[in-house]
């Protein structure tokens, strides 16, 4: 849990994540008889298309939890034969046991390839798990975990219609005057197909894998336990409490009814921003498992790096999202917590950035928000014992701290809140405070045993301020967080009071 140490911006050092964006591909299939494929495209230029990870072949998903238990045990002995193996390999070439066998590449490997294929709460757990970054695990094995974060393997198609009859009823295929059966993107509970509905709507469909549902509790905790029967994590990884956050987050992300309302609520609450795109919710078409909304065109956000992209328009586009984050946070007690680029599409035509994926949204309390309102104006004005009383309000230090952990929790909240202290416009891609901050942490919370593990309640928030630093980072925006910033302190620290 060192990697999300003590955030109110962006407390760096994990790895950012990828994905597909709303863009489809063009391999097309089709209905039998009463509906026609998408016809064949001329391929879209890399402005067009996003960046294609490794195809993932289908996998029918386990859905009863008797099935779904038998792939984690199947896992355990995969990740015991794989543990064994290199602990002979070890020995043969003289090398010492630390760190544990088990947490070598092939391990992880083979980890995550299990849960890419059995998807739910484990995958979501395992997602959790790579982000805990370099300064835990071995960096071989958070990068083999890492592709958990990219593509799920998808549904096969047989089972993908079993769902839409079970969700839309009998003669579903009247709905739809294409259908492409390809999905534009797999993740840990659902996949997207893109559709033209009979009066010509053109939609994405958000579709959930079947038995996710009733399984996540379940999943968590069976991943959780093999997690510590055979030790695959240091001993500094909180699992219980990451597995504890992840069942509720994925709980909430599996309600795509709940989803439909927060989509519909945030366009509400951007309706003042014109270069924000929502898209809009199809509720004759959207049930508990099927989220069907707009088919929004765009650019993979990455895209802003290209060499001919002007830096004024990535400052612009880094302004806008960092200034919306800050209006989550303080202003609207909401926020889309997966900074994954792949919820996020660029326009050049126009300029504006379309939102996608809100099944990560949370709502803070008053008291929760007053509290990082007051320590955030606390390090903008470099009081250090302000930061010390606030950092107390939050969880990241108790009472019964010593002096000495209190100054460590002190002072990496002032590092990793450097874009704050800076005046003026800074520069995400050209700093190296992901660096500085790792080997920082490392030292305290490793070395010295000087930092606490964050409040669970805090996991998601720093998810998305690290997902912000480093998406700046990766356009080379050039933003002045402090401006930002300022004018929304005020109403939301006094809010509470």
């Amino acid at each position: 849990m060192l990697r999300d140490s003590v955030a109110i911006i962006a407390p760096p050092g994990a790895a950012a994540a990828t994905g597909q964006a709303f863009v489809g591909t063009d391999n097309r299939s089709s209905f039998p008889h009463t509906l026609t494929g998408y016809p064949p495209t001329a391929p879209k230029s890399p402005r067009q298309r996003p960046p294609q990870p490794p195809p993932t072949a289908p996998a029918r998903v386990p859905q009863t939890r008797v099935g779904r238990l038998a792939s984690v045990a199947l896992a355990v002995g995969e990740l015991a034969i794989g543990g064994l193996a290199e602990s002979v390999r070890r020995i043969g070439s003289g090398q010492a046991e630390a760190p544990s066998a088990f947490l070598s590449a092939d391990n992880a490997r083979r980890l995550a390839a299990r849960l890419a294929r059995l998807r739910g709460g484990a995958m979501k757990l395992g997602q959790m798990i790579s982000l805990q970054g370099t300064d835990l695990l071995p960096p071989e094995f958070a990068q083999a975990l890492a592709i958990l974060r990219a593509q799920a393997a998808p549904m096969p198609v047989a089972q993908l219609r079993r769902v839409l009859g079970r969700e839309y009823g009998k003669g579903w295929e009247a709905r739809f005057a294409e259908f492409d059966f390809e999905p534009i993107a797999a993740a840990s509970i659902g996949q997207v197909h893109r559709v033209r509905t009979t009066d010509g709507r053109r939609l994405a469909l958000k579709i959930q894998y079947p038995g996710v549902a009733r399984s996540i509790q379940s999943d968590v905790d069976n991943l959780a336990t093999l997690l510590h029967v055979l030790k695959l994590l240091p001993h500094e990884v909180d699992v219980s409490a990451i597995a504890a956050e992840a069942a509720r987050q994925l709980g909430q992300e599996a309600d795509y009814l709940a989803e439909a309302t927060s989509l519909e609520r945030y366009a509400t609450l951007v309706v003042d921003e014109p270069r924000l795109v929502v898209p809009r919710v199809h509720r004759d078409l959207t049930t508990a498992r099927i989220l069907a909304m707009d088919y929004m065109e765009g650019a993979p956000l990455e895209s802003l790096a290209a060499a001919d992209v002007a830096q004024e328009t990535r400052d612009a586009i880094g302004t806008l999202l960092e200034r919306l984050m800050f209006r989550e946070l303080f202003e609207f007690r909401m926020m889309q917590t997966d900074p994954n680029f792949a919820n996020y599409l660029w326009q050049p035509e126009t300029g504006k950035v379309v939102l996608l994926d809100f099944g990560a949204t949370l709502r803070f309390s008053a008291a929760f928000v007053s509290n990082y309102a007051r320590i955030t104006r606390a390090v903008i004005d470099g009081d250090r014992a302000a930061v010390a009383r606030h950092a107390l309000a939050i969880g990241y230090a108790t009472e019964g701290d010593s002096p000495e952990l209190i100054d460590a929790t002190v002072e990496m909240i002032m590092l990793v809140c450097e874009p704050l202290r800076h005046a003026g416009r800074y520069d995400f891609a050209g700093s190296d405070l992901p660096s500085r901050a790792r080997a920082r942490g490392f030292d305290l919370g490793i070395r010295q045993g000087l930092l606490r593990t964050p409040p669970p309640e805090t996991l998601f928030l720093h998810r998305k301020l690290v997902g912000s630093f480093l998406t700046l980072a990766h356009v080379h925006a050039r933003v002045d967080a402090r401006a930002l910033v300022l004018p929304l302190l005020n109403r939301a620290r006094f809010a509470h009071s």
